[in-house]
């Protein structure tokens, strides 16, 4: 491997990572004016259509198999595509973007155990260190700080929202890494976000019963071209392409940087504070990630 391709690879998996990190910051943008399920149709919409021009002829040519792909695809885009991103956007209406951020990286400490439970892969001493240094970030984050809030049950309703969220989309990785069908990366996306969308009709449309049309403002729709283009399939690009070049241990150590650009872009365009029980928890999450991956 040679220095410019690791470092092209470090760049596109550093520029993914801050793509996604903008998508807790449009969370919080768009947390009042748009209802959750509303918001990721509109986000998964814009990136579907983005994609179907250049994957609808492989699709269409591999139809036969994904007809027999859709009983192992359905759960995956049930959960990856329709509630994650909803629960995420639940979750941004009492919670800051930060938060969003520093729970979302505590999905790989789940995504351990349930591969140790459904993968049966050893779940070694530095897994479990690890583990318990990240989920006892998540508890910090989650209490302020406050161990007493565990007892009184006094937690931000966002936070417990993402880190279902969280669980959730562990569970959905589970389901990619056992995926045993024979689709390319292109057709395999486009079927699983158009399923997603499908589950995620009548969820919206119950919003729209309840709440009405969302009054969408110049601002918003940028925000949403952002996240259906640019989280929901730019990045995934980059991400798949930095992978390719350095590896999933690299990649994955770079991801774990998202709170710092998460914290930062919330601290610049949403004026959220970033105080020390922040500090501390993004240690403890990212330090027990990172021991428990090691290798």
């Amino acid at each position: 491997m040679t220095d410019s391709t690791r470092l092209r690879g470090a760049l596109f998996a550093l520029g993914a990572t801050v793509i996604w990190s903008g998508n807790f910051i449009v969370a919080r943008l768009l947390n009042q004016s748009i209802e959750p399920a509303t918001l990721s149709l509109l986000r998964w919409g814009v990136a579907f259509l983005g994609l179907l021009p250049f994957a609808w002829r492989s699709a269409w040519a591999d139809r036969v198999a994904i007809r027999r792909s859709l009983p192992t695809m359905i759960p995956m885009a049930l959960l990856g595509v329709t509630v994650f991103n909803a629960l995420l956007y639940t979750g941004a209406r009492t919670t800051s973007a930060l938060n969003l951020s520093l729970i979302a990286t505590s999905t790989p400490v789940f995504i351990i155990l349930l591969a140790r439970v459904f993968l049966r892969e050893k779940l070694t001493s530095k897994k479990i260190l690890g583990l318990a240094s990240a989920l006892a970030g998540v508890l910090l984050l989650i209490t302020g700080g406050e161990p007493a809030r565990l007892l009184g049950l006094q937690f931000s309703a966002g936070d417990l929202w993402m880190t279902l969220a969280a669980v959730l989309f562990a569970a959905y990785s589970i389901m990619v890494r056992r995926f045993s069908g024979k689709l390319s990366p292109a057709v395999f996306l486009l079927t699983l976000i158009g399923t997603g969308l499908v589950f995620l009709l009548p969820w919206a449309g119950w919003e729209y019963a309840v709440a009405g049309v969302p009054q969408l403002t110049a601002g918003a729709v940028w925000a949403i071209l952002y996240v259906g283009l640019g989280a929901s399939l730019a990045a995934y690009a980059m991400w798949n392409s930095a992978v390719a070049s350095i590896g999933p241990s690299l990649a994955g150590l770079i991801y774990y940087s998202l709170p710092l650009f998460s914290g930062v872009a919330a601290f610049l365009f949403l004026g959220e504070p970033m105080g020390m029980v922040h500090l501390a928890s993004a240690g403890c999450i990212m330090g027990g990630i990172v021991l428990a991956t090691r290798g």
